[in-house]
């Protein structure tokens, strides 16, 4: 059956880095005889710039009836004067809302090629592979009450609110234990116990969950204050495996994580949703870094982050783990070819544009 495919370029570099990842769509289908189809909407910007709104409801629609979504990039600075609800960034909150994408994953990943690249010693950095799940939905990013009010005297006050329930962290503690079966069998869970309430139920049923559930007993379970995760992930961050974690913390140490391996072009990320009455899972699947558009329309972003998280929607969502494989092999030959764009470029290494570097890509895949 075929497989149905939304892509969502977005903003600034978005459109170049998801143009490599569809020559590999069209390369798959034509040698490999997947059936991948594709459709291409917008989102963010771009889909303000035509339609005034961040994201369409017909949009909305054709991500929840696909069977993955590609987000490329959204956001830039001539958008930073709209209404909150009007700003590109919107569009990525409402699909995550909608398609209730509720666990994300962020690999860091330090290809030993470009150990150089990282500020810690190569000791410390090489060969580094762990996975950060972070919980999306939930938090203090979606708590209410919310917002900005006057006090007394002139003075203002801000309020979100961090809250999580029992569910919400059993099923993004699970996704993190699965994952750690197919791994080193190894889970952190990371919160502020010490001093949020959430933070102390957060590790309450999250060790409920291990105590409860036999098939986990092979799986090593430790508990870690968010703070000292954040100090342990610099100082030695080959202790972990996967480290799950709640929104406001997970945004963080991920994007902490990502700069050990030397740049944010460099790793993909997935969101996944629970199974429906049907079995299905929804998802959407973007690179760790943003929009860039300083350097848009150049031709010298780095493409490896989207097309290693096409690789992701390989493997996660269409079942094509072998393919997904391929590629991942493929980005780590390039690299050991001495394949550079400009964020990891090196002497001694061979500086290429993005479309040089998506058809590198395809080159090692024949």
């Amino acid at each position: 059956m075929p497989k149905n495919l939304l892509l969502l370029a977005g903003d600034g570099i978005g459109p170049e880095i998801m143009s490599e990842v569809k020559k590999i769509i069209n390369w798959l289908n034509t040698n490999k005889k997947l059936d991948l189809q594709i459709t291409e909407e917008l989102a963010g910007g771009v889909s303000y710039d035509q339609t005034k709104t961040p994201l369409t409801d017909d949009v909305l629609y054709k991500a929840m009836d696909s069977d993955a979504v590609l987000l490329g990039a959204v956001g830039g600075p001539r958008y930073d004067q709209l209404e909150f609800s009007k700003r590109p960034e919107r569009a990525l909150l409402r699909l995550r809302k909608e398609l209730r994408l509720f666990a994300n994953l962020r690999p860091a990943i330090c290809f030993s090629e470009l150990v150089s690249a990282s500020s810690l010693k190569p000791e410390i950095v090489s060969d580094l592979d762990i996975m950060i799940v972070r919980e999306l939905t939930g938090g203090i990013y979606f708590g209410e009450p919310r917002g900005i009010e006057p006090i007394a005297k002139g003075e203002r006050k801000g309020v979100n609110t961090h809250v999580y329930t029992s569910k919400e962290i059993v099923r993004v503690t699970k996704v993190a234990f699965d994952l750690a079966k197919k791994r080193n069998k190894k889970v952190t869970s990371a919160e502020k116990s010490n001093v949020m309430e959430a933070g102390m139920l957060w590790k309450e049923e999250v060790q409920k969950f291990y105590d409860e559930n036999e098939e986990y007993k092979d799986i090593e379970l430790s508990h870690m204050l968010a703070d000292n995760c954040a100090m342990q992930l610099v100082r030695n961050p080959k202790q972990f495996d996967v480290i799950v974690t709640d929104n406001l913390f997970g945004d963080m140490l991920s994007d902490e994580a990502a700069m050990l391996t030397g740049s944010l072009g460099m790793l993909p990320s997935a969101s996944l949703s629970e199974k429906d009455k049907n079995g299905r899972i929804r998802s959407m699947y973007e690179p760790c870094h943003g929009s860039a558009p300083d350097i848009a329309g150049q031709g010298i972003a780095n493409p490896l982050a989207m097309i290693l998280s096409f690789a992701m929607a390989l493997k996660y969502s269409l079942d094509l783990d072998t393919y997904a494989d391929e590629i991942d092999k493929a980005v780590k030959s390039v690299l050991k070819d001495g394949l550079r764009t400009p964020d990891i470029m090196e002497i001694g290494k061979r500086k290429v544009s993005t479309s040089e570097m998506g058809s590198a890509i395809i080159d090692k895949l024949k």
